[in-house]
């Protein structure tokens, strides 16, 4: 009788109704959250043959930068705010950039250091010096090696890859698993997750919903760099609810991931880049920049001076830290009350910042930021979500008193930060 009430108490659990309103971050997906830029660095056979897609049939001897560093690049995406970086360590090609011993068909076999490079160590390594996490994207869709065609005996190969990658470059901060090109194809990701987890626990997974209903990280669905207005972190896939916060991968080059010559009308001015950043991390998205050195092994001059522009002018907009990222005094506001900050001499501002404490949910079902004009409050703008940072933009006004007005939560709203801006740098 033990036996069989034991087993009648457990059966239920698994099958606990869901809600939206109770589902909670893990605290590495709280800190991933805070990182809100990232890079996405894709070189390879591709980038030395003015390919976007390589077939897998390229000969390994095309791979030969002559003056690759990988601290040029890290130091480009950290001046452009970026805190992560995700090195494409195998693209749809099959090619690899470090030694595997899984084939042939990767750095060991190409001209490039003598054939004893490995890239992912020199990226890894570079990232780390300057304070960036560091992340990995390995294709599970390859068009080279011959064991694609049997399921069983690719996965054996893909899970002997990943375990190379998840034990000798340190901590993996994002993984990423792309779904492109595996339409038809049936992987064994329990077994893949399960290698990764027991190497890197606190590793992220990226991927699309539709492709892995487990992963830590959704795709946005677009690679065009926005995110919705409303931009809820929990999702519904059949029934099952996961916190999976949006991340928006977009190129650097429109339409461009890898380098590619005579292009440098694809190179994506200032402005669309401000917009960009307002249209994923000003609506709790993070923002993922592809990146793509040339065939000298650098990212083209005029990258790194587009990067260090628009890193450049997001601190004097928002300030050091970027509006809030988790650093300098915050709020801890929890009340129905509206959230005030009132000035002794008069405001000048054009948007307002504001972020949840994500720890506890998120709860802000719709808002309002509101001006005082010395009769009545006025407002600037409303929302829906604002989960990890809400960027509202209105036209510039003057004022002694703003105020953000929750109208409508799952629960006591926790703020975790309120500011506003006048556009031109500094923040109350």
């Amino acid at each position: 009788m033990l036996r069989i009430w034991l087993a009648a108490l457990a059966l239920p659990l698994p099958m606990l109704a869901q809600n939206f309103v109770d589902m909670r971050p893990t605290p590495q997906q709280v800190a991933w959250q805070d990182l809100e830029i990232g890079v996405l660095i894709h070189f390879g056979p591709n980038s030395f043959m003015d390919r976007e897609w390589g077939d897998g049939a390229a000969d390994p001897q095309v791979f030969n930068p002559t003056q690759l560093d990988a601290s040029q690049w890290v130091a480009a995406a950290k001046s452009a705010g970026a805190r992560y970086l995700v090195l494409v360590a195998k693209h749809h090609d099959g090619f690899c950039l470090w030694p595997t011993a899984q084939t042939a068909y990767s750095v060991k076999a190409s001209p490039w250091r003598n054939g004893h490079g490995d890239l992912v160590r020199e990226v890894a390594d570079a990232a780390r010096r300057e304070g960036l996490r560091f992340g990995v994207y390995l294709s599970p869709w390859d068009r080279h090696e011959p064991r694609y065609a049997n399921n069983a005996q690719y996965d054996d190969y893909y899970r002997k890859e990943l375990t190379e990658l998840v034990t000798r470059y340190g901590e993996i901060a994002e993984f990423w698993l792309d779904g492109a090109g595996s339409e038809g194809h049936i992987y064994d990701f329990d077994s893949y997750v399960k290698t990764l987890r027991t190497y890197q626990p606190n590793a992220l997974i990226f991927a699309d919903v539709g492709f892995l209903q487990y992963g830590d990280i959704r795709w946005v669905g677009n690679e065009s760099g926005f995110a919705p207005e409303e931009n809820w972190n929990v999702v519904d896939r059949l029934g099952y609810l996961r916190w999976r916060p949006a991340e928006a991968d977009t190129p650097l080059r429109t339409d461009h991931w890898f380098w590619h010559p005579n292009d440098e009308k694809s190179l994506k001015p200032l402005a669309e880049l401000l917009d960009t950043y307002h249209k994923t991390v000003g609506r709790g998205a993070q923002l993922m920049l592809g990146l793509a050195p040339d065939k000298r092994g650098l990212l083209p001059e005029s990258d790194v001076a587009r990067l260090k522009e628009f890193g450049a002018e997001i601190r004097r907009i928002y300030g050091a830290d970027g509006g809030g990222d988790g650093d300098g005094p915050e709020e801890s506001w929890s009340s129905s009350a509206p959230l005030e900050i009132a000035a002794a001499e008069p405001m000048t501002f054009d948007r307002a910042v504001a972020m949840e404490r994500l720890s506890g949910g998120q709860r802000v079902l719709r808002y309002a930021i509101e001006a005082w004009d010395g009769a009545r409050w006025r407002p600037l703008g409303t929302g829906s979500t604002i989960g990890h940072k809400k960027i509202d933009i209105f036209p510039r006004t003057t004022a002694r008193r703003v105020r953000l007005r929750i109208v409508d939560a799952s629960a006591a709203p926790l703020i975790r930060r309120f500011r506003v801006y006048g556009g031109g740098g500094g923040g109350r």
